[in-house]
């Protein structure tokens, strides 16, 4: 068994699914936010502590696992789970994402991507069978397509040569594919055309995957595009598999994404805002550098129970702040986490009460 989808409610409010994800190490309550864990490690967090605030699912990033400390090391140890002490599931990316956010240092052709290191400026090339062999030796549970996200405003001539890309080399991707303990997802690109998105997951469908991602999004378009092209493919995504939405992670997207049939999400937000001193709470982000916070004596989020709302006030996160300690970045990335699982849970008791639309409703009215 690779990985199986067990669909078990679906909200009469909304059609948001709540289901089960079995893989060969655990079986995960959907829908599910994963941590980002980019270098083999969620920033700043020891392994004890990711599981603490999340359901056990990270992810790792391909492309900068192939570049430091290389495959090969990883795959020396006997995977990422072995190499980074973690225990619970792992996805990895496909490098894929690195074409859109390089687009400086990189060049496409049909057999792959030349790129430019984003640091040294060495010449390098990824071909989607290199991204599943790298892929298969990291040895995460659910692996991903090597696909081209492009710009989200392209013209129309260059997103439907992008699109049949991205579908020549996911067929490419899961020929080259040799581990059966893996899963492969196929990922849906076209940008605001829907059309094109219909397409490719017409076609990628008839290739077959494990699950499916809609990739793409939260690049810069609007929120009401992003909606509504979520709105649009929710009926046409297969049943009876794994839907992933990739790279978002804002709350109201979260609960958006939930009410229009996602079940798997990752982001880097929450760590990124913890690092620059922002703060998600029940009653919307604080940023806890601003000097209001200075002698403050409340906790970051009096409606948290986690063990830095309930240990430490605002003024002192707001020191660890001013005075560059590593300690604030750490803690407010736990509480950040912690906040987005909590929600996570809430969304998943909302779908089985049959009342997520309400739920998002008392939410925003908070948070916003």
């Amino acid at each position: 068994m690779t990985i199986r989808y067990e669909l078990i409610h679906q909200c009469a409010q909304t059609g948001a699914r709540y289901g089960i994800l079995h893989t060969p190490h655990w079986s995960f309550e959907t829908p599910i936010f994963m941590p980002v864990g980019t270098k083999a490690t969620v920033k700043t967090l020891e392994n004890q502590e990711i599981k603490e605030v999340c359901d056990g699912l990270i992810l790792g990033n391909t492309y900068h696992l192939w570049l430091q400390p290389g495959e090969s090391i990883v795959k020396a140890h006997g995977g990422i789970r072995e190499f980074s002490m973690w225990d619970g599931g792992l996805l990895t990316d496909s490098g894929g994402f690195q074409v859109f956010s390089l687009s400086n240092l990189r060049k496409i052709t049909e057999e792959g991507v030349t790129f430019r290191h984003h640091k040294s400026g060495a010449k390098l090339f990824m071909a989607p069978e290199d991204s599943i062999r790298i892929q298969n030796d990291l040895g995460a549970d659910i692996i991903m397509s090597f696909d081209e996200c492009p710009p989200f405003h392209a013209d129309d001539k260059y997103m439907k040569e992008s699109v049949e890309r991205t579908i020549r080399w996911a067929k490419r991707g899961k020929d080259a594919h040799s581990r059966k303990d893996q899963a492969l997802f196929g990922i849906v690109q076209g940008g605001p055309n829907k059309e094109l998105r219909k397409y490719c997951l017409d076609e990628l469908t008839k290739i077959g995957f494990d699950g499916y991602s809609i990739g793409g999004l939260s690049v810069g378009e609007s929120k009401d595009e992003m909606y509504s092209m979520l709105e649009y493919l929710k009926d046409y995504m297969p049943i009876d598999k794994p839907r992933y939405l990739m790279g978002v992670g804002a709350p109201e997207d979260l609960i958006v994404g939930a009410i229009n049939g996602i079940d798997m999400f990752d982001c880097v937000l929450p760590t990124r805002l913890a690092r620059h001193g922002s703060a998600l709470t029940s009653i919307g982000k604080v940023t806890i550098k601003n000097k209001t916070f200075e002698s403050d004596l409340t906790p970051l989020d009096p409606n948290c129970e986690c063990k830095v709302c309930t240990t430490y006030t605002k003024s002192y996160l707001r020191h660890l702040f001013k005075g560059d300690e590593i300690l604030g970045q750490r803690l407010v990335s736990y509480h950040n986490l912690y906040f987005i699982h909590t929600l996570m849970k809430d969304i998943r008791k909302a779908i089985k009460n049959d009342r997520l639309a309400d739920f998002k409703k008392e939410f925003l009215e908070k948070y916003f």
